[in-house]
């Protein structure tokens, strides 16, 4: 999605920052060529902090900081160089 947007703006140079107006999520770069490593990532989120405990905030989203967990800040900044995202060759822009 991100690309699209970076294509369609036709910003040649420059930054792309992607930010996330929400206390409980977050956006964060990391590896995604392998299908696993989302998965992997949820899972290790899942025992770290389970959605389902015994939280003493009863809204439903007690569980959210664990973005924090995963490296997920509310921004982050990508160069765009040429139009396109410069990001490394495994690397992609995560919603947590």
């Amino acid at each position: 999605m991100i690309r699209s947007v970076v294509r369609e703006s036709n910003i040649r140079n420059g930054f792309c920052h992607v930010f996330v107006p929400h206390t409980t999520a977050a956006v964060t770069i990391n590896e995604n060529a392998d299908p696993d490593v989302p998965r992997d990532m949820l899972m290790a989120l899942d025992k770290a902090i389970p959605w389902h405990d015994q939280y003493r905030h009863q809204e439903g989203n007690a569980a959210a900081p664990r973005q924090i967990l995963s490296g997920g800040r509310p921004r982050v900044v990508v160069l765009i160089e040429d139009g396109n995202l410069i990001l490394g060759t495994w690397q992609s822009v995560f919603f947590l």
